[in-house]
C-alpha cells in the first residue's frame, strides 16, 4: 500500500522527500478532488492532508474520513503553519465514533 500526500508544492515537495507520492492542490476543492480520487484506488492506504485549508475544509474532510476504512486519511500541519494544541484522544474517539 502506498502513502499520498495532497496539499500545496512546499507540502507535497517534504511529503515526497519521506518517500510518498504527492498531488498538488491549490484550492480547498481541488483537495477534496484529490482525496476522493484516492479513495476508490486499491492501492493506497494513508492519503496525508495539508491542513492549509481551513477549518471548514477540515471538518468535511473529517466526516469523510470516519465514513471510509481505507484509505486512512489523516490531516498534518502544513510548513509555517501555526502551532496549535491537538487533543488526539478526541480526533481518536471521533474517528472510531465512540
Amino acid at each position: 500500500m502506498r502513502v499520498v500526500a495532497v496539499g500545496g508544492r512546499a507540502f507535497t515537495s517534504a511529503m515526497k522527500l519521506a518517500g510518498a507520492g504527492a498531488v498538488i492542490a491549490e484550492t480547498p476543492e481541488e483537495a477534496m478532488r484529490a482525496v476522493n480520487s484516492l479513495i476508490g484506488r486499491g492501492d493506497v492506504g494513508l492519503v496525508l492532508v495539508s491542513d492549509e485549508y481551513g477549518p471548514e475544509f477540515s471538518r468535511r474532510l473529517a466526516e469523510l474520513a470516519r465514513s471510509v476504512t481505507v484509505p486512512i486519511i489523516y490531516q498534518l500541519p502544513a510548513p509555517g503553519s501555526k502551532v496549535a494544541k491537538v487533543d488526539y484522544r478526541a480526533i481518536i474517539r471521533q474517528v472510531l465514533g465512540v
